[in-house]
């Protein structure tokens, strides 16, 4: 019999602390949760008070088996999980499942993955933490309850295939809030007057300084006013100011100031930070990684002491206690720091590296001293104007924390560059050079990035460290949001310039609204949010939402017990869902609209195959009913009489362009079965109509007859590339290259009208790479099934059109034939009761 076993979450986790622990300790690893809520019946009793229905997934079973006959064969058995409430929970389905006895079970918490740390938690084990399971549990069930019962509401109210989430609907309210925000933004100008002069320094140098006139002109004829009271003024310092500030460091890193900081400093999204933190973590590198707390360890501030000191002296050290301004921020945690503090850099690949830096910098200099800095303003006064010039700088005395780390915002204007100014006495005459007038327009508040979205998750107190990464990832995997880069616009601006004593005008062109991996809500974003927020107002309330949080932190303290707070949601909530189910019951999923005042019959709005429609007659009435599908930002609920009308009409007849040249029919543009497109002739012709559907950046109210007949012109061939031929189409997904019987999408950089052979020979040879990058293995005897990678590139095993998940702890590449049919055949058997493995067992459950 084995002296001990230690059960944590990951392989990789096992094998450092494997390193740590003696021979009578074995490590072994549970691959996360073993169990969840089952998906029958929502997994939760509401009737006997919300009781959980777990059982093991299918593909943990053969870990369970394992760690049940590990843990017979153990004496003592330590529950190792992290700290968290996550954690917490594991650790309990553990000891519930493997049919633990608290008599020979420990509980054993670190905060990083280090022998001192691991030693010590072995001589201080405790029991399982019920309240921290609960408070996990009833996040668990809460979004449960929502996700459940909610998302059938919106199969039949908006559109099949929907689901929606607690705090995943408050993250994309917030997305499309800021998004009609902008759209509703009307820029304003000014413009801002610049002088350069020319002035003696205090050595009698004669040097130029650049300065900024203190008010903002409106208008063109103010500027040209303005510029030539100026080109007969005289300019002299009146003032030089000099005020002594400091810059303190900000605290060690929290979960969500990493995500922030790895997004501006090193381009990583929200998940890619987790994932690389987590590998260092694992790898005993770094203290754990979900964190909403600011502390450091005593032993960390030693480490950190004896470093600053060591490297930069006595005068740049300042020992600080930080406390977090986040509500519910479990202070008993440990900021994220490096688990050795006199290692500068770790071994890994180049993102761990990067990612270890930023995280040492940033402990490091949260205990170094201020910066210490001198603003200084330079007072011009102008005899012609009714202002000051002014001229900004500041200059560092003391670098103090900046000599390791400077801290980056979400400024995109890139913030003020510090400009050192010469020394120059009161009452020297500026000479002047010139003034620019240049005219700037006001901004609109700006996008989220992830990054920004996490920070203002946290500052509305929605979510917690572990669940910000998943919320922000949940949302583009749902179709609700997407992270794109967009081209800006060009727009056109004036600049005027006094010099020589005469005024100039130019009008110059800018681009504006150019933006970079920002969050912009879909259009079923914005249906599915609208819909909630009428039906639903309370679920994406801000205040509510936050409010849930803290409940959950009360269940972690002890303070209440979870059932009452999940019985308080539910009723009301569920009350809700039904009474918004019994209408759409009640009306067959219809809403009537009233009835065309030309033929009489009713009009209708209801979900069609593809989603919402309006009708016009009833089929019952012994009608020929005309349907035309909703635009993509109306609502069942909410589209009237007079915009039903106008869809049907378009729909029918369309909006006529003009004729067709070539064969002299006429040219239309409307929404077809799969969206807005242009044809040419009409239904009652013989010769049916020819269709093409607009490109993504098009749109109906814009088609004119120029563009409608380019898009005839696809799909069209650009030549032919290894004897086969390389065509260029736009189809349901939009712009794509055919070749070879497979397809390649176009960038949205490249245009389908113009794009020639070698741009296309590119893609194809690009996307044949990156499909080859993405199969680890193939089987010769089965080409339905192979091992690849799929779009976030997580290993996978792809049977005909299928992704079925890989169970962690299983290498891809090790993967024979057979195991994945195994595996196919648990993820189809439920669907299709059909198996394509040859195993007597999977023939057995067919029969049931």
């Amino acid at each position: 019999m084995e002296e001990n076993l230690v059960i944590v979450e990951s392989p990789a986790k096992a094998k450092t602390i494997e390193k740590f622990l003696g021979k009578n300790f074995i490590v072994k690893s549970s691959n996360g949760h073993i169990r969840d809520l089952a998906k029958k019946d929502f997994g939760i009793d509401v009737a006997n008070n919300y009781s959980p229905i777990y059982e093991v997934t299918p593909d943990k079973k053969k870990i369970v088996s394992e760690l049940k006959k590990a843990a017979k064969q153990s004496k003592v058995v330590w529950l190792a999980s992290d700290e968290d409430r996550e954690g917490e929970a594991i650790a309990w389905h553990l000891f519930e499942t493997l049919g633990l006895k608290e008599s020979n079970t420990r509980r054993i918490v670190f905060h990083e993955i280090t022998k001192d740390a691991i030693l010590h938690a072995v001589e201080n084990p405790r029991s399982i933490d019920h309240d921290l399971v609960s408070a996990q549990q009833a996040r668990r069930i809460l979004d449960r309850l929502v996700g459940f019962e909610l998302s059938p509401v919106l199969w039949k109210k908006v559109k099949p295939s929907l689901s929606a989430g607690r705090v995943q609907s408050v993250a994309v309210r917030l997305i499309v809030e800021r998004e009609r925000e902008v759209h509703g933004f009307n820029a304003e100008s000014a413009f801002k007057i610049t002088a350069l002069f020319s002035v003696e320094d205090k050595n009698g140098k004669l040097i130029q300084l650049a300065a900024d006139y203190q008010d903002r002109l409106r208008s063109g004829k103010e500027v040209e006013d303005f510029l030539k009271a100026c080109s007969s003024g005289s300019y002299v310092v009146s003032e030089v100011q000099k005020k002594p500030s400091k810059k303190s460091p900000a605290p060690p890193f929290t979960t969500s100031t990493l995500q922030q900081e790895a997004s501006r400093k090193l381009g990583f999204s929200v998940s890619q930070t987790m994932t690389i933190a987590q590998s260092l973590y694992e790898a005993g590198k770094i203290s754990y990684m979900r964190t909403d707390s600011v502390n450091l360890s005593d032993t960390a501030l030693d480490a950190i002491k004896k470093h600053v000191i060591g490297q930069f002296g006595d005068k740049y050290f300042k020992l600080r206690k930080y406390k977090s301004k986040i509500k519910g921020a479990q202070e008993a945690h440990e900021a994220i720091r490096p688990s050795y503090m006199d290692q500068e850099s770790v071994s890994g690949t180049y993102q761990e590296q990067r990612l270890y830096e930023l995280i040492w910098k940033r402990a490091v200099s949260s205990q170094m001293a201020d910066a210490e800095i001198e603003k200084t303003n330079i007072i011009i006064d102008c005899s012609a104007c009714p202002n000051q010039f002014i001229a900004s700088g500041e200059q560092i005395k003391f670098d103090g924390f900046l000599r390791v780390y400077h801290e980056s915002t979400d400024d995109e204007n890139g913030g003020s560059k510090t400009i050192i100014l010469p020394e120059i006495k009161v009452n020297s005459e500026m000479g002047l050079i010139k003034i620019d007038a240049i005219q700037k327009f006001s901004k609109h508040a700006a996008r989220y990035t992830e990054a920004s979205l996490v920070k203002k998750l946290e500052e509305l107190g929605i979510g917690r460290p572990s669940t910000y990464a998943p919320t922000i990832s949940t949302i583009q995997k749902r179709g609700y949001v997407i992270k794109e880069d967009r081209e800006g616009t060009k727009r056109n601006y004036f600049h005027y310039t006094l010099k020589d004593k005469k005024v100039s005008k130019e009008e110059k062109t800018e681009i504006t609204g150019a933006e970079k991996a920002k969050l912009f809500p879909t259009d079923i974003g914005m249906v599915v949010n609208d819909f909630l927020i009428k039906y639903f107002d309370n679920i994406l309330d801000y205040n509510f939402t936050a409010d849930v949080e803290g409940k959950f932190d009360e269940i972690a303290l002890g303070k209440m017990e979870w059932t009452k707070m999940i019985d308080k949601f539910y009723h009301p909530f569920h009350n809700r869902v039904v009474s918004t189910l019994e209408e759409s019951e009640r009306n067959s999923g219809e809403r009537i609209l009233g009835n065309d005042p030309v033929s009489g019959k009713v009009v209708l709005a209801r979900i069609g195959r593809f989603g919402p429609i309006v009708q016009l007659g009833d089929a019952q009435n012994g009608d020929q009913p005309v349907f035309a599908s909703l635009n993509k930002n109306q609502l069942i609920e909410t589209v009237t009489l007079d915009e039903a009308l106008l869809l049907l009409k378009n729909n029918k007849d369309g909006r006529k362009l003009g004729i067709d040249p070539q064969s002299g029919k006429p040219v239309f543009v409307r929404v077809g079965r799969f969206g807005p497109m242009v044809q040419i002739g009409e239904s009652e012709d013989k010769e049916k109509p020819r269709y093409a559907s607009l490109m993504a950046n098009q749109d109906i109210s814009t088609m004119d007859l120029e563009l409608a007949l380019k898009l005839f012109e696809l799909p069209r061939v650009v030549g032919e590339y290894k004897d086969l031929t390389v065509t260029i189409g736009v189809g349901r997904f939009g712009p794509y290259i055919k070749y070879d019987s497979k397809f390649t999408s176009l960038k949205k950089t490249d245009d389908p009208m113009t794009i020639d052979l070698e741009r296309a020979i590119e893609l194809i040879e690009a996307k044949q790479e990156s499909d080859e990058k993405k199969i680890i293995k193939t089987f010769p005897k089965e080409k339905d099934i192979l091992v690849m990678k799929d779009r976030w590139g997580k290993p996978c095993i792809k049977y005909k059109t299928k992704y079925i998940k890989i169970p962690k702890g299983i290498v891809p590449e090790d993967l024979s034939l057979e195991k994945c049919k195994e595996l196919i055949d648990i993820e189809i058997k439920p669907l299709s009761k059909k198996t394509i493995s040859k195993k007597p067992t999977v023939k057995k459950a067919k029969s049931k």
